[in-house]
Formats: C-alpha cells, structure tokens, sequence
C-alpha cells in the first residue's frame, strides 16, 4: 500500500503560534528552530536515545504540535503494544505514538522533539512527511540522539561517535572508520535526505559497553545530552540523569565484583582503553589491541545486537 506523506502526519492547533511566528517575515529574518529526535528504534542500545527524550519531557515544558500516523508506520506484531489485563477484562490499551513536541529549555528557548516509536514502513514517505515538517516550521537543524554498543567499559567516560550532512557542523569531533555498511535506521535515512535537501542534519551516538547494550546506561543518555548542549547551545537540565547514572554505576561495580570472570573482562576493557587514550590524546574510541575497529567489526557488532534484540522480541 502506497502511503502519501500529508497523509502521515496531522498538525495540531497547539501547532499555531510556531507556523506564524515562522511564517512572519522574510526567510532571512527568522529564527531557526532546532529538532531533536530519538527515533533510533533497534538502534538505541541500552535505549539511551529514547531516555534522553522522555528525560527531556518530563523535566522540560513542552505540548504536542503533530502526530504521526504510527497505526500505518509500526508492525504491531514486531513490536507489541501493552495491554493490561485484570482479573476478568481488559482494562488498557497503550497505543504506539509518534509524536512531534514543542519543548522550551531552561533558558525558554523553544525546540522541536519528535519521539516515539521508529516506523517500520514507508520510511520514504515518513521521511517526506518530516522534511515538509522541517521547511513549514523552519527548522534549520536536525540532530539525531542514538545509541551503539562497543567494546568500552562502562567505568570510563561515555564517548560518542558523531556524523552530520556537512563536516563543518562536527569540526571538533574526530573521524575514526572509512567506509562502513550497517543496516540502516530511519534516523540515518532522514538525515541522508535532510542533507540532499540542504538542510543542516547531525547525530551523537553514544558508545554503550557491550555487556550493558540490553540493560540500560543511563550515564550514555546524560552524555547524549550533554554533546546536544554543546552542538545546539540548548541549556538543558541534566541532574537527575547525573544521578542516576551515579546510582547506576555502582549497582553495575557491586554485580561485576560478584564474578571473578566479568571482573577480569571489564579490567581488560579498561586496558584497551587507557592504552588508546595514551596512544591518541583526545580520542574517544578504542577496540581490541587499542586500535580503531574495523568497519567489518563495526558492522559485525551492530548485527549482533540487532540478532539479540530479535531474540528478545520472539
């Protein structure tokens, strides 16, 4: 079945005051909005991405603006909505949702954050139907929260990989890999056509330990906000994440500790990466022989975790 992109996403009124205020004025005179998403769906190890965005809605004001048509992009059957059930009846049904939000930060700086669910269909036409969003809003940067796992210890700072249309918009952070083939994510297609469209695209993707990519990390969804601040100067409240990543850490050290064998595989990962760090000042990846991973090991490590999380789901 053909999908039509007006035909995915419906503007609600709260949706008013930014379509006049952008539609005031010449082009040159209007202040850019930026979008965040965290539609890293199967890419989001350790769902740091998608704990970024709830973090951000539930510390921030915010109203929805759009919604995006998840009965037509979401495969109930891939990923299955809750039901609860009590008793003798049926009590609640929670939908999948798609939704675009107007978020003001802590200086009232207002923007964009379009969280939910990642389509599993017509991701051409979703992707459409987010561009037309991006031009009616005038939005002039896109950035992309995601999550991968790596071979890094969780007892070392969170570092990220970062990717963007144009390599100006990610000056300051370094390029470590050629050419790499993974299997592809409606985040990294949008930001491929966001680009063919000539508008400004980017992401963070923060390296999540291996061992935690099933678990959660909430110490890789503070750092994704973090390197949001710093790439959009956005002033977003990080206190709570700082805490729990700070409560987190010390749950994982007390399970570690118990098994003489984790033990041994984490103090090898740390290895590896103060070797790295010594050897590439001012770097922020490592892999086995602390050398930079190859795009064939990059892509193996994505296929596992993606066979895992099929594994789960079944």
């Amino acid at each position: 079945m053909r999908h039509h992109p007006e035909d995915l996403v419906e503007f609600l009124p709260e949706a008013e005051p930014l379509l006049g205020r952008e539609a005031a004025g010449s082009p040159g005179e209007r202040r850019g909005l930026v979008l965040v998403h965290d539609l890293a769906g199967e890419f989001d190890a350790a769902h740091a991405g998608a704990l970024a965005g709830s973090h951000l809605l539930a510390s921030l004001p915010s109203r929805v603006i759009a919604r995006f048509d998840a009965d037509s992009l979401v495969d109930y059957r891939a990923h299955r909505p809750r039901m609860t059930f009590d008793g003798d009846h049926y009590e609640s049904y929670t939908a999948p949702e798609i939704l675009l939000h107007a978020v003001e930060d802590d200086a009232g700086e207002t923007f964009l954050l379009l969280h939910g669910a990642e389509p599993d269909f017509a991701w051409e036409a979703f992707v459409a139907a987010v561009t037309a969003a991006v031009q009616r809003l005038g939005v002039t940067r896109v950035v992309a929260l995601q999550a991968i796992p790596m071979p890094v210890p969780h007892t070392r700072p969170v570092t990220v990989t970062a990717h963007a249309t144009r390599r100006a918009l990610i000056e300051s952070y370094p390029v470590y890999w050629g050419e790499v083939r993974i299997p592809g994510s409606v985040a990294a297609l949008l930001e491929l056509r966001l680009g063919e469209a000539g508008v400004d695209a980017l992401g963070v993707a923060a390296h999540v330990p291996h061992y935690l990519a099933q678990a959660t990390f909430p110490a890789a969804s503070l750092t994704l906000l973090e390197h949001l601040g710093r790439l959009t100067g956005l002033i977003l409240p990080t206190e709570a994440l700082q805490e729990a990543a700070e409560t987190h850490r010390t749950e994982v050290d007390e399970q570690i500790a118990r098994s003489p064998e984790n033990t041994s595989v984490v103090a090898a990962l740390e290895q590896q990466y103060d070797q790295f760090a010594a050897a590439r000042e001012g770097s922020d990846l490592l892999s086995d022989l602390g050398e930079v991973p190859s795009g064939e090991e990059i892509g193996a490590e994505f296929e596992r975790f993606l066979a895992e999380q099929d594994r789960r789901g079944d």
